[in-house]
């Protein structure tokens, strides 16, 4: 199955305790394009400038990721600064260059029309509208926001959520989004709001799936479940951890032939092990190099630690 992703191509400048890159490949797209790689096919639909060379499409191409969507624009990329201190939990936004990026209209090629699986990432909610009025037949919506569009944009992000099977946001936005502080509560919330399920990420800590008595067929209402964070001994980059983990995710999930509870749980374990890979070196660089040999490793060793079992997982 195949999976489009529409969001941002970029540059990051990163400063963190271990160091410091310039320009380095980064971007929403990027990173989860990556980490979807391994599981399914991957299209991407993006924008980029003059700077964006054939070396950075080959960083996803390698991977075997249709990039024929990405635009080539006069000007420059999207080039986001930030640095990172202590434990490394929040980065501080030094400066944002839309670029190219600021003017980003997607424009889906015909050959992206019949991709099975849609993730709207970090974009502007009118734009991720569009992206999905544009794809009716799609197997499956799930999307991701930000706190700027939840506090500035809400009422045409509202209308987005409408059409998304999955949501996957942080604690703090789920929080933001409903003005609630019990997460409980709060996905309840979100998921009146119009998504059938709810992924709620808490960082080091792991991530929190909720469902809805639309989330599976005939399954009724489910209980939460929780994935623990998988425990990584060296973090040098926390940027991209987020798309990563959806990217692992969703990639999983468009692996299977169907959703199901045990589907759903076992995406969650992937997604943080792929959200692990990406801390453990700047920018894209520790998914270049992952292998799925690794990756099913470490996933071994997370079912181990949480003692997942997958045949009663159902």
């Amino acid at each position: 199955m195949s999976i489009l992703v529409v969001g941002s191509v970029a540059f990051d400048t990163l400063t963190t305790p271990s160091g410091q890159r310039k320009k380095i490949l980064g971007g929403a797209a990027t990173h989860f394009s990556l980490a979807a790689s391994f599981f399914t096919q991957v299209r991407v639909v993006g924008v980029v400038g003059n700077d964006f060379t054939a070396e950075h499409e080959a960083v996803m191409t390698r991977k075997g990721v249709d990039t024929s969507g990405i635009e080539h624009a006069n000007g420059l990329s999207f080039h986001w600064t930030g640095s990172y201190e202590g434990t490394m939990s929040e980065a501080k936004t030094l400066g944002t260059d839309l670029n190219v990026f600021g003017s980003f209209d997607p424009k889906i090629p015909e050959s992206y029309k019949e991709s099975d699986y849609l993730f709207l990432a970090n974009i502007d909610p009118v734009l991720q509208l569009r992206v999905r009025e544009a794809l009716p037949g799609v197997k499956m919506v799930a999307g991701d926001t930000m706190n700027y569009w939840i506090a500035d944009h809400r009422e045409n992000l509202l209308k987005v959520l409408r059409e998304e099977d999955i949501l996957i946001i942080s604690d703090g936005e789920a929080r933001l989004l409903t003005g609630e502080h019990n997460l409980v509560t709060a996905a309840r919330k979100v998921m009146e709001l119009g998504p059938k399920s709810l992924v709620i990420k808490h960082g080091e800590y792991g991530a929190t799936a909720y469902f809805s008595e639309r989330s599976f067929a005939g399954s009724g209402r489910l209980t939460p479940f929780r994935a623990p964070a998988l425990p990584i001994e060296t973090v040098v980059d926390p940027t991209g951890a987020g798309d990563s983990f959806a990217g692992g995710f969703y990639g999983y999930i468009a692996s299977q032939p169907e959703l199901t509870p045990q589907v759903f749980r076992t995406a969650l374990f992937y997604g943080g092990v792929m959200g692990s890979f990406a801390v453990e070196r700047f920018g894209t660089e520790r998914l270049q190099e992952a292998t799925r040999e690794e990756i099913d490793a470490r996933f071994q060793v997370f079912r181990e630690l949480s003692h997942l079992d997958l045949e009663s997982a159902a």
